[in-house]
């Protein structure tokens, strides 16, 4: 009689398994699949059940580095890491063999075909976007699964040598234009203000005096400067209607 209790006793005993919290059970009678099992000690009786442990917790998948080819034909290597987790227990068992491997191989083949549908300058300029497109697709197809794809970043982006040359050489341009132009709109702009400047002065009697005045005030501190005195035009027309001018005519 103690035997069987004891026996009973220990069937009961290796019959209850523990589920975290971070963690759903798939439980399954005769091989065929019966309830999903919450948090908590659970009753899986011997030879006529067992069950499966998922993890639900957000896992982060680092996906292989891939070499792939631009729209315009340029050969790069690059590589991510994923985000997801199972909301579905039970399709995550059941409908894919192996969803953590099926989800780094699905990664590894549709980030291969999202470099080749955009060129190497979409690829290195828009690379947020082109992360949420694969984070998309890598969703879409796992839906069945149970599986929730949170977020896709491209970690690193490599290039071929002579490439790296060339993107180098054309940055280089790049910044010798805009230092042509910058240079081009600041003598505008000067040309512009030395204008205006002639304009008031021409404007205004006797600025062109003060001008000239501050002018010889600010050379003649170096005595080892050759001053040439410009004479204004308004001093020679002062003199058109003098006795002089009358005398030298004569």
């Amino acid at each position: 009689m103690w035997i069987i209790l004891i026996i009973v006793a220990i069937i009961i005993l290796s019959s209850i398994k523990q589920i975290d919290e971070y963690e759903r059970g798939v439980k399954f009678t005769t091989g065929k699949f019966s309830k999903m099992m919450d948090p908590g000690w659970r009753l899986v009786l011997p030879i006529f059940q067992s069950f499966k442990k998922v993890d639900i917790r957000t896992k982060a998948v680092d996906v292989p580095e891939q070499e792939a080819i631009t729209k315009d034909n340029v050969s790069v290597k690059i590589n991510a890491v994923l985000y997801y987790k199972v909301f579905d227990a039970s399709k995550a068992i059941l409908a894919v063999e192996n969803f953590r491997y099926a989800v780094s191989q699905l990664a590894q083949t549709t980030m291969r075909n999202a470099v080749g549908a955009v060129s190497l300058d979409e690829l290195l300029g828009e690379r947020e976007k082109i992360s949420t497109e694969i984070c998309k697709v890598i969703d879409e197809a796992t839906d069945p699964w149970g599986i929730k794809v949170e977020n896709v970043e491209l970690k690193d982006i490599s290039l071929p040598e002579e490439m790296k040359r060339v993107i180098a050489k054309a940055a280089e341009a790049e910044r010798e234009k805009l230092a042509v132009i910058t240079k081009a709109q600041g003598e505008v702009e000067a040309s512009q203000n030395l204008a205006k400047a002639a304009e008031i002065m021409a404007s205004t009697p006797g600025a062109l005096h003060l001008r000239t005045l501050s002018t010889l005030n600010d050379i003649s501190s170096d005595q080892s400067n050759t001053i040439i005195f410009a004479v204004p035009i308004e001093v020679l027309r002062a003199f058109e209607n003098s006795d002089m001018t009358k005398i030298i005519k004569k």
